[in-house]
């Protein structure tokens, strides 16, 4: 059978098809999307910063359009969605709880997530604190005062922060809710009170091979190399279960353009035909968040759409070259640009602090409307009224000015 020749082009629109960016939703968004959507993923990473939308939020706006995002908070509260480490700090469908349940078992393999000495040195404390959520239910670190006010830094948790972010991780209570997004966290007998460990746990091997069938599912179109980082997994040998695959019809080889060998997840077969002739149309153009699963592994994201990026959010400020929060910006299949920016709440303005372009890109008019309406509806979901842009690239100051008033009607 003659291998399957695909452009880099159509296979970057295969990849976003897969991760529901190919195109505008044909809809308003409903709330049963939220779950959808995160499945549809996998895994949506969950980042505090907020200086524009906080990130899980953001993902999902760029697939769905403007949504409440209260609608994110009811989906966890229902039991639709869970947290626990998987890319990193993850909502995922509580129904893949069996997936990590192994790692919960084995905190000690958590690295840096989980100090088996200080869970040792507090025992008697954390009895209590658990004690204290089964007698009087959820409960948050805000309700425990700091030993020594003004502390900060990670370093500077207060104990029963330290105690939770412990017993999170070794699966003796989840998280339950979020209130102004702080975690409430409940005893897992409570949440699952089914759930028997001798009688449902999944053996790490067959964990991780489920975790990668997500992984493909979820990229659509990847090289053997990627499929372990969307989980974290480790000492992982896909090849000879990609070729097992293979056989059973769940991946197709193919041959892409600049990238040689890549694999082709079954579920992207029906829109095969059309990537082949190149009509394959991404028409989406969308603001990114620095943890979108498109770009969260910045490997994957260089050699895939030639998007070099770094956090820098976390670099000391005179050594940045872009900016706090960078957004990728996604214009029909490719990644343009990025976008230094800060929503200003308070006076309804977001800011676009900085625009770059990528080199080489030469915006025509699509492309500046384009992303004038990607920053117009994310700014107007965030209830904006007004973009003030401080600097622009030429081609699109030229365009925009300085900014420009936001079309409640958008």
């Amino acid at each position: 059978m003659s291998r399957i020749n695909l452009s880099l082009r159509a296979a970057r629109h295969l990849h976003l098809a897969a991760q529901g960016l190919l195109k505008k939703p044909r809809r308003l968004a409903r709330q049963e999307d939220i779950l959808a959507t995160v499945s549809r993923m996998s895994l949506l990473q969950i980042d505090t910063i907020n200086i524009v939308a906080r990130s899980p939020y953001l993902v999902l706006f760029s697939r769905l359009g403007r949504f409440p995002n209260v609608w994110l908070d009811e989906a966890l509260a229902r039991g639709e969605l869970m947290e626990y480490w998987a890319h990193e700090a993850c909502f995922m469908p509580r129904s893949d709880f069996a997936l990590v349940r192994h790692r919960m078992l084995n905190p000690e393999k958590m690295g840096w997530k989980y100090r088996p000495e200080w869970m040792t040195e507090h025992a008697q404390e954390i009895a209590q604190l658990l004690e204290h959520i089964e007698l009087n239910g959820p409960v948050r670190s805000a309700d425990f005062e700091h030993p020594r006010k003004g502390a900060s830094g990670w370093w500077e948790w207060k104990p029963h922060k330290k105690h939770l972010e412990g017993l999170f991780t070794a699966g003796k209570v989840m998280v339950v809710e979020r209130r102004n997004f702080q975690r409430v966290y409940d005893l897992t007998t409570r949440v699952l009170p089914h759930w028997d460990d001798a009688l449902h746990l999944i053996e790490q091997a067959h964990a991780e091979v489920k975790m990668l069938e997500n992984s493909a599912r979820s990229l659509g179109i990847f090289r053997a190399d990627w499929l372990a980082d969307y989980y974290r997994l480790r000492n992982i040998q896909a090849l000879p279960l990609l070729e097992e695959w293979q056989r059973e019809g769940r991946v197709v080889q193919v041959d892409v353009e600049r990238l040689g060998p890549m694999w082709l997840h079954q579920s992207l077969l029906p829109l095969l035909s059309q990537a082949q002739a190149n009509k394959l149309n991404a028409t989406h153009s969308a603001v990114l968040s620095p943890f979108d699963p498109v770009v969260w592994d910045r490997r994957r994201a260089e050699q895939f759409f030639d998007f070099s990026y770094r956090l820098e959010c976390y670099t000391p400020a005179q050594k940045r070259q872009y900016g706090y929060f960078v957004l990728p910006l996604l214009h029909q299949g490719a990644l343009v640009g990025r976008m230094d920016a800060k929503m200003h709440r308070q006076r309804q303005q977001l800011e676009v602090i900085n625009l770059w372009l990528e080199e080489g890109v030469r915006p025509g008019a699509g492309m500046v409307a384009g992303l004038q309406k990607a920053i117009s509806e994310f700014a107007l979901w965030q209830g904006a009224k007004q973009v003030i842009c401080a600097s622009l690239p030429a081609a699109l100051a030229s365009h925009w000015n300085t900014g420009w008033e936001i079309d409640a009607a958008n």
